[in-house]
């Protein structure tokens, strides 16, 4: 059980339902940050699968499983170009790296940056739980705007770039990330890195400031010299009673006229 700022509606669930939660929990003040009140019925772990990926949900001091379920819908489009043909893939703020697997189970040669040395090590063990732990899949603890110059300055070129920043971060050497300050940069730099025959370009965003009509504008000024076509949408969680929870934005740049 945990709150979601989102539901401004009333549960459909009875209280005594809730009440038998083996894991609940209690927000600090702090946007997202709290603890798990748990009740020994809950495991430290447990497994998930999407498709043919496998990996492990955990408790996260910010109230998310370690990770993001809404994000299926752009897993299956991710599938999708990764069959097609074989593409090489960067993708920034990998976090546990389900994308990245999904991607690398597609066929795609894979770059994981992000700059949590935890989540790529949780990436890593889920790479060995999908079985995938021999696929060309690169695992980089770097912050992502130093490793996207580096890669520029090394001419370096890909097939198709996912980012999924968060909206406040931390690299690894103490560099902070803001999303309204630093992703316009970052992104412009992205675009340099896409090959003349790149595929896709899939951008993320959480903020809830921001608007997937923001993130397609964005999009298309560093893409505006490519040919290509932009989707741009809410993805949301549904209810079993057919809700829908509007948890992230996004805008998606693909090759395809």
């Amino acid at each position: 059980m945990r709150p979601e700022p989102q539901c401004f509606w009333s549960p459909r669930l009875t209280p005594e339902v809730w009440a038998r939660a083996h894991a609940v929990f209690d927000p600090s003040g702090e946007e997202d940050e709290g603890r798990w009140r748990m009740d020994g019925g809950a495991p430290e772990r447990f497994e998930l699968a999407w498709d043919s990926v496998r990996f492990h949900a955990r408790f996260t001091p910010f109230r998310h499983l370690a990770f993001f379920p809404e994000q299926a819908a752009n897993w299956a489009w991710l599938k999708a170009r990764c069959e097609a043909r074989p593409l090489r893939v960067l993708n920034l703020f990998g976090y546990t790296g389900v994308a990245s697997l999904v991607c690398a189970a597609a066929g795609a040669q894979v770059t994981h940056v992000d700059a949590s040395k935890k989540s790529v090590a949780y990436a890593r063990e889920n790479a060995a739980v999908s079985g995938l732990a021999d696929r060309p899949i690169r695992w980089l603890t770097e912050d992502a705007r130093k490793w996207v110059q580096r890669e520029g300055r090394r001419g370096a070129l890909y097939d198709g770039i996912i980012l999924d920043p968060p909206k406040y971060g931390r690299g690894p050497g103490g560099e902070v990330w803001r999303l309204f300050e630093d992703l316009p940069a970052l992104l412009s730099d992205c675009a340099a890195l896409l090959a003349a025959d790149a595929d896709f370009l899939l951008l993320n965003g959480y903020a809830a400031r921001i608007s997937s009509l923001s993130l397609a504008h964005l999009v298309n000024d560093v893409l505006r010299s490519r040919e290509g076509v932009i989707d741009w949408g809410e993805l949301a969680l549904v209810e079993a009673e057919g809700r829908e929870i509007g948890l992230s934005f996004f805008a998606r740049w693909s090759a395809e006229s």
